[in-house]
């Protein structure tokens, strides 16, 4: 089971309950109020895995576009 306190407190930013989490890959993104909603996508933006729906991956990827520059390494 997912530890929701350690992903909030681990995120690099949080949006409207979505926690994002750089990795790897790209960034993490959880629905942390339901956990078994997420998507791993690339720097590029390229969907690499998810459990979302069309429509929940829109509107998370608006918001990693709204607020990507809080997440750039200084």
């Amino acid at each position: 089971m997912i530890d929701i306190k350690k992903v909030a407190d681990n995120a690099d930013m949080i949006i409207n309950g979505y926690a994002f989490t750089k990795c790897e890959e790209g960034f993490r993104i959880l629905n942390l109020n339901r956990p078994d909603r997420a998507l791993v996508i690339s720097k590029t933006e390229e969907i690499l895995e998810t459990s979302m729906d069309d429509i929940e991956i829109q509107i998370v990827i608006d918001y990693y576009r709204k607020n990507k520059k809080f997440m750039e390494d200084e």
